[in-house]
């Protein structure tokens, strides 16, 4: 994806655990609503299924937010983690004011069940990848 032609317009959202109204920076946002929502939750494993849809194992309530003010290409940067090859996370290189959107909660049909959580861990060390990354989206600790 080149980014130079990307729609930085189109809203971008973050889903955090707390109360905010402006975003650190190095903080993840994207413009997939349902992927922040999903990261409101603190999923130590997400998986995204064939049909487009996700499924995690998050379990805690959270916020999900809009970012409330323009974001220039400048702004932001694609996360350089190799999963993030679709730029669906980005991070930010200045504070951003967030507003609120919705208080979240844990939709049942998104929830990884044990033996998806199995499998998923037996193909991650299969394939030598570290599920590490994921902290990224934990940033407003």
């Amino acid at each position: 994806i080149n980014v130079t032609n990307w729609n930085f317009a189109l809203p971008w959202y973050h889903g955090s655990q707390q109360p905010l109204t402006l975003l650190r920076v190095d903080s993840s946002i994207t413009q997939d609503r349902d992927v922040a929502r999903v990261f409101s939750h603190r999923p130590e494993l997400f998986s995204f299924e064939e049909d487009g849809t996700f499924k995690h194992n998050g379990v805690a309530q959270g916020y999900l937010y809009i970012i409330d003010e323009p974001i220039r290409a400048d702004d932001v940067y694609p996360h350089p983690h190799p999963i993030n090859k679709e730029k669906w996370e980005w991070l930010t290189r200045r504070e951003i004011k967030v507003r609120l959107l919705e208080r979240t909660t844990v939709r049942a049909e998104e929830r990884l069940s044990d033996d998806d959580i199995a499998s998923i861990w037996d193909k991650q060390r299969a394939a030598g990848i570290d599920s590490s990354h994921l902290a990224s989206f934990r940033d407003d600790d």
